[in-house]
């Protein structure tokens, strides 16, 4: 599953990344998206990007490219 398919209020926890996003890959984890960390979704713009989270006590906000590179499970 894939951060745009949940909507503001809905919890998720980060499962991994995809293969493909490696390129973003150091960039998540050094913000603190580790496999295993839960979090909140604030805010969407209207048209969808970026998308913002809380997540360790702050909020990041993540573009398409970025949230593309992460895999999540709904909780």
């Amino acid at each position: 599953m894939t951060l745009r398919e949940l909507r503001v209020g809905e919890n998720g926890k980060v499962a991994g990344f995809e293969d493909g996003g490696r390129s973003y890959r150091r960039k998540l984890l050094s913000m603190g998206l580790t496999p295993g960390t839960p979090f909140s979704v604030t805010r969407v713009a209207p048209m969808g990007d970026p998308v913002e989270i809380k997540l360790r006590g702050f909020k990041l906000s993540l573009r398409k490219d970025e949230a593309s590179a992460l895999r999540i499970e709904r909780s």
